[in-house]
């Protein structure tokens, strides 16, 4: 997580709709595009949420009022023997698995499992009890810092580093937690602010955006980790599908991600083997502007440059003027 490549998480959150089948099929699709994990999410719905409790806007727009969060969450539940299939199926397709685990009984069940990331949400950056818990375990920690200011980022890092965790195992990742989050509210720069208000953190970011641009962006300033909620199709019944790539999307946005891990380089001002070719024929050399008989003087009005660039430079320009020409040239020659 910590090396030079992007560590992409494909977040198939709920998106898999309670469904194991649905939920292999996306290990299968988020392999295929190329990411190094892919992130569900591990919940009872009965310790997370109260009975009653409404759904967010954007929830209600995907699958309506007529039932509650509560409700609505019951039906997204696997079971922990369908955590255990998927964790084989990640192995057998080769790609990380991970899990959101939102109360300390989950946190539970995913340490039995074995994982060596922890993804925080949101929505637990101010839960001390859960976040005390997840820094004992000393592992490595992705914190999700959507709805959260610089004081609450601080609080939370000051419970998981005291419960053990060191801060080079932190990463966090900026985020928004409107979906789809609108561009104007995105605030990538942000990211870059966190990085430097915890000299030593290493930063990401968790799209919610519409697209795949943003997330690019992302990674050319910097990100370290890169979550993206994706699905098997937009057009299905849940609360996240809407605000999800499909897999070509998800395929793309890879793709670009490790096109823009080249071009960042290593910083290192200096001509790439691939254009060293081309040094010679666009750079000039100080040429005969006419012709010149030996022992005639070179002047601002018989040289000039041109192209190619084999010969003396025109940065020498002022050791040449003044000098003997040594011999005759002839118009364009190389002095």
């Amino acid at each position: 997580m910590n090396s030079h490549k992007v560590f992409i998480i494909a977040e198939a959150g709920v998106n898999h709709n309670g469904s194991l089948e649905l939920a292999k099929d996306m290990v299968k699709v988020a392999a295929k595009a190329g990411v190094d994990a892919i992130k569900f999410q591990t919940f009872r719905a009965e310790t997370l949420v109260t009975k009653d409790a409404i759904k967010a806007d954007y929830q209600i727009k995907a699958s309506g009022q007529s039932e509650t969060q509560f409700e609505m969450l019951k039906k997204l539940e696997l079971s922990f023997e369908s955590h255990l299939e998927l964790l084989e199926c990640c192995r057998l397709n080769q790609i990380e698995f991970l899990s959101t685990p939102f109360d300390l009984t989950t946190v539970d069940l995913l340490l039995e499992m074995g994982l060596n990331k922890w993804k925080i949400p949101s929505g637990e950056i101010t839960n001390l009890p859960y976040l005390r818990k997840i820094g004992a375990l000393k592992k490595e920690i992705i914190l999700s810092t959507g709805m959260s200011d610089l004081g609450e980022i601080e609080d939370a890092l000051d419970v998981l580093i005291g419960a053990g965790t060191k801060l080079k195992e932190i990463t966090i990742l900026h985020c928004n937690t409107e979906y789809p989050t609108p561009m104007q509210d995105v605030n990538l720069k942000a990211m870059q602010t966190i990085k430097s208000a915890f000299p030593g953190i290493h930063v990401g970011y968790s799209d919610h955006t519409e697209g795949i641009e943003v997330p690019i962006a992302a990674v050319a300033m910097g990100a370290a980790i890169i979550e993206k909620h994706f699905t098997l199709d937009k057009n299905m019944e849940g609360p996240d599908h809407k605000a999800s790539l499909e897999p070509d999307e998800l395929k793309a946005m890879v793709i670009a991600i490790r096109n823009i891990e080249k071009a960042l380089g290593s910083g290192i001002k200096k001509p790439s083997p691939s254009e060293l070719k081309n040094k010679p024929i666009a750079r000039k050399s100080i040429v005969a502007a006419r012709d010149i008989r030996k022992g005639e003087s070179f002047t601002e009005e018989n040289l000039t440059a041109k192209r190619p660039g084999m010969g003396i430079s025109p940065m020498r320009w002022n050791e040449v003027i003044g000098q003997s020409a040594s011999k005759d040239y002839q118009q364009d020659e190389l002095i």
